[in-house]
Parts: structure tokens; sequence; C-alpha cells
């Protein structure tokens, strides 16, 4: 039994792999059953068997893609001692830093589609909302930290992590249309330098 729930669990993560692949390279609209089936090296009615629908195969991957996105994040920043180590590092994960470039390119394409399925639908605006929700606390949760040990200026959290997600968010975007003036370099810059401002910090020597 065990042994048998351990094959159904790889079968999923690697259909969910091969969902977010293609959903980026082709938009959920032009994804078809077949084509997940077929990059995961196995049956469409094996992947209904397991996901039901299209819908639901979208709302997994994206679940999917979010959990491995967290966990690369993490594991990143396990490797600085201070908050503001961590938040500079953060912004330049979020940029496209080298560790996490390929990553993100996959789920970049994933989120745009999430975005535009949520203007019209409810199922999608909540899982829109919730994403969100996540992404703000996590940068609250170190800007709380840095408050606690003396790092960053008494702000108010809630405001500052609305606005520097927000700010990635439209770098992100930028950056995955192709924006010649969104480059690594740039977008990294602009917010690490609102980070400085907004906290009242210094940008840490060894970040990288």
């Amino acid at each position: 039994m065990a042994a048998r729930h351990k094959i159904n669990r790889k079968r999923r993560q690697q259909i969910l792999e091969a969902a977010v692949e293609v959903i980026a390279a082709r938009g959920v609209c032009g994804t078809r059953i077949a084509d997940v089936a077929e990059r995961g090296g196995t049956s469409a009615p094996l992947v209904l068997y397991y996901f039901k629908s299209k819908d639901t195969l979208l709302a997994e991957a994206l679940a999917f893609a979010e959990a491995r996105f967290y966990l690369a994040i993490f594991a990143e920043l396990t490797n600085f001692e201070t908050a503001s180590e961590r938040l500079v590092h953060l912004i330049k994960l979020t940029c496209g830093h080298e560790s996490t470039a390929e990553l993100l390119r996959d789920d970049v394409a994933l989120w745009i589609e999430l975005w535009s399925r949520a203007v019209r639908d409810a199922a999608a605006g909540r899982k829109r909302a919730a994403l969100d929700r996540r992404w703000r606390r996590t940068i609250a949760d170190i800007v709380h930290e840095g408050q606690r040990s003396g790092e960053f200026a008494d702000i108010d959290v809630g405001s500052f992590s609305m606005l520097l997600a927000s700010l990635l968010d439209g770098m992100v975007l930028q950056h995955a249309l192709g924006d010649p003036e969104a480059e690594y370099e740039r977008a990294r810059d602009i917010c690490v330098d609102l980070a400085c401002r907004y906290l009242e910090f210094s940008v840490p020597e060894a970040t990288d």
C-alpha cells in the first residue's frame, strides 16, 4: 500500500511538472490534456484520473509551482544571517537572480495566466488573492524580524509589504514581457533602493 501511494505521488508530481512547462509555453487556452500527457510521458486518461479537468489541473499546477518557488526561496535565504541580507537577496531572487531565473520563467508565465483569468473568474480571483497574501506575508516576516533586531525603521509593515510586493510584481511582469528597460540589474537596483529608503538601512556588502 505504501509503495502504491509513493508511485501515485510520483506520477502526480510528474504530471504537474509537465503541466507547468506546457502551460508556461502555450498558455491555458492553448494547452490540451494530451499535450500535458505527452510531456509527462503518460496518457490523457491517466491525467484526468488524477486531476478530473483542465481547470483542476491548472489550479494544482499553480499550487505546485508556488510551493516549489517558496522552497527555492527559503533554501536560498537560510544562507544569510541578518534580515537586511535576506530582504536584499529576496529582491535579487525575484528580479531574476541566476539561481532562480530558470525556475521563475515558468512560474511567472503561470502567474500571468492566473492574473488574466482572475479578472473574470471568481475561483481564479480567490487563488490570486491567496498568492498575493502569502507573497506580502513573506516580505512582512522579514521586515518584522529586521525591526526586532534594530536593522529597520519602525514603519507600517503592511503598507511597505504591499508597496514592495507590487513593485516586484510589476518588474517581473515587465521583464517577462521583454521590456528592455526592465533588465535584471536595473529592476534589482530600483527595488533595493526603495527598500533602503523606506526601511532606513544600507545595503549589506555580501548578499550574493
